[in-house]
């Protein structure tokens, strides 16, 4: 399903550029629609694995088409925008989980009924609202379109490496160290009730973030570096030899705090490099490269969880973290002297 997301991912930023950004919305909405319609009255081996593959794709376009957009609205910085989106999303999680938890009661089939509809009304809300949102045509012809310089290209390529990576690290809390906690005598709900408290801080902390806004605009390097720092560090705490409850919860805290500064950043990063024409296809790149990480996260955590141990697992997590950001930060480095040099 992450693979065929990438897919979505990329194909959805090259049609919104090239061929309606309007329509590709639609597209991937659709495409929403008809697996998880599918799945109401058919949600067995194997059509539930292909549906969801299905549904991937969808998400992928429509996805991109939600950030592409976002790089359209000039009222506001992009880093705003980015961050609102993020907060919406999160408060989405929020509701949606609350409401599989009341529904799931009647059978999955309801669940499928309600993404749905769910969808449905998304639909409608881009038929009304997105149409107009855009000077029609948005694509231009291959001999007019602008290419990136050399520097800003070798920038947004390492950017987009520490995103995968940053992922591949998010992904061990969604995966593996759900097993961790198990082995170490907590409970399912313990586990369910450390993503209640991710949840809770990024609602809290996210607007307080976008306040200052202006600042962290203007100092786009120095909020990522914060950012996936602190992913790396929260791995650390979890490195005691005896980890209780509280240890999780200050790795998770460390962690949203990261997460908040870090993923909306990536996307306002790139848009504010690329020009106006390719917004569309590099924010399918962006979103692409999150779910690479997201696709290869849990099985490379797996294989070092059997082979060695969960203290190397955490370990290696902050290493390629920490590494990552060296890299980019030695990028944006040379590309600017570069740059510099032939002016």
């Amino acid at each position: 399903m992450a693979t065929s997301t990438v897919l979505g991912n990329c194909v959805g930023g090259v049609l919104f550029d090239r061929w309606s950004s309007y329509k590709t919305m639609l597209m991937g909405i659709i495409v929403e629609i008809l697996s998880t319609g599918f799945l109401i009255f058919q949600n067995g081996w194997p059509t539930y694995a292909i549906m969801l593959i299905i549904l991937g794709f969808g998400n992928g376009i429509e996805l991109t088409g939600i950030n592409a957009y976002a790089t359209l609205i000039t009222s506001r910085h992009s880093s705003y925008v980015f961050n609102m989106l993020y907060f919406t999303s999160n408060l989405g999680l929020v509701i949606g989980t609350l409401i599989v938890g009341l529904v799931l009661q009647s059978g999955i089939s309801y669940i499928f009924l309600t993404a749905t509809v769910m969808f449905i009304i998304f639909m409608l809300i881009a038929i009304v609202y997105y149409k107009n949102g855009v000077s029609l045509p948005r694509h231009t012809s291959s001999s007019n379109r602008k290419y990136l310089s050399k520097q800003i290209q070798i920038q947004i390529i390492f950017i987009l490496f520490v995103f995968a990576i940053s992922w591949i690290d998010y992904e061990q809390w969604q995966s593996n160290i759900s097993t961790f906690m198990v082995s170490r005598g907590f409970t399912v709900q313990d586990y369910s009730y450390v993503w209640t408290f991710n949840a809770v801080l990024i609602v809290a902390f996210q607007p307080i973030l976008t306040y200052f806004d202006d600042w962290l605009y203007e100092h786009m390097i120095l909020r990522l570096n914060i950012g996936f720092t602190l992913f790396a560090l929260s791995f650390c705490v979890l490195l005691f030899s005896q980890v209780s409850y509280m240890h999780i919860l200050v790795s998770m805290f460390i962690l949203t705090m990261g997460e908040i500064l870090a993923i909306p950043g990536v996307a306002a990063y790139v848009n504010s490099k690329v020009p106006y024409e390719l917004r569309g296809e590099y924010q399918g790149i962006v979103n692409a490269s999150g779910s690479a990480g997201k696709a290869i996260g849990p099985l490379i955590g797996a294989q070092l969880i059997e082979r060695v141990s969960y203290e190397f697992l955490f370990v290696f997590c902050s290493i390629i973290m920490l590494s990552s950001v060296f890299l980019f930060n030695m990028a944006v480095h040379i590309s600017s002297s570069k740059k510099s040099g032939n002016k």
